[in-house]
């Protein structure tokens, strides 16, 4: 190594293939979930849903977490206590995913009967909606 060839040089994340960029996103949720006192345990079989588990220094708080590229919601996902992790552009959140689920019916945001729910069991947003922000607000990281 010479001092004209740097050992770091910033990654485009779009060049990065669908498993890198899992690995990306979970070291970023790492990082900052650092900062709240969480230790970030990868799985490597989805256990329980879960992408990973993060334990929080005082020993006594634990949540599985699952990684996504977008905010959404699944059915496969319903009563497994599981939190949600997406990035939207440099905003990091991390939501109960049956307390989100529960919110969009009862604000009419999402109907139980809608094809996409009935047909695949998910709703994803692309885009976050406008609506989704507040919700969301007390789950940022």
């Amino acid at each position: 190594m010479t001092k004209e060839d740097p050992p770091f040089s910033r990654i485009e994340y779009d060049s990065l293939n669908a498993r890198q960029k899992e690995n990306y996103n979970f070291q970023k949720l790492s990082a900052r979930l650092a900062d709240y006192g969480l230790n970030c345990l990868r799985l490597s079989d989805d256990w329980q849903g879960a992408d990973l588990i993060a334990c929080h220094i005082d020993g006594g708080r634990f949540l599985k977490v699952q990684l996504k590229g977008r905010l959404a919601a699944y059915r496969k996902y319903v009563g497994k206590d599981l939190f949600m992790a997406f990035f939207d552009k440099e905003e990091c959140f991390v939501y109960p995913h049956d307390i989100f689920l529960e919110t969009l019916i009862s604000q009419g945001s999402m109907v139980a009967t809608s094809p996409t729910w009935r047909n695949k069991g998910l709703r994803s947003w692309p885009k976050m909606p406008s609506w989704a922000r507040d919700f969301l607000a007390p789950y940022k990281v």
